[in-house]
């Protein structure tokens, strides 16, 4: 839940009793559910709003798909099953030259001309 362990929730709780008082506090966790009602109802609202606005097209639109990570999951990444999953392959360098230190030079080899 937001990143918040357990430990992390009483801290706040501890807190929010020790700022508001034990009185207070009921009165301000209605205060502050409204408020996250009201937000989350703003919020609906906007995207369907969105939807509206856009068309019968982007009817089956999703706020996320809007985020570029997303998009490119979705829309360049689509025929990759499980490509989170996967680790990334790491490139194969054994046929490309090794640097040599500074000041020696390669020895010739008339084969590779």
């Amino acid at each position: 839940m937001f990143g918040i362990g357990p430990l992390e929730l009483v801290v706040i709780g501890i807190v929010a009793v020790l700022v508001f008082g034990p009185d207070r506090l009921p009165e301000f966790a209605r205060t502050a559910g409204r408020l996250l009602r009201q937000v989350r109802q703003m919020v609906t609202n906007a995207q369907n709003d969105l939807r509206n606005e856009l068309g019968p097209e982007f009817a089956d639109l999703d706020i996320q798909d809007l985020n570029p990570r997303n998009f490119v999951r979705k829309h360049l990444l689509e025929g990759t099953d499980d490509f989170d999953d996967k680790p990334l392959s790491t490139p194969d360098f054994s046929d490309t030259p090794q640097r040599l230190p500074a000041g020696q030079r390669a020895p010739f080899d008339p084969e590779s001309t």
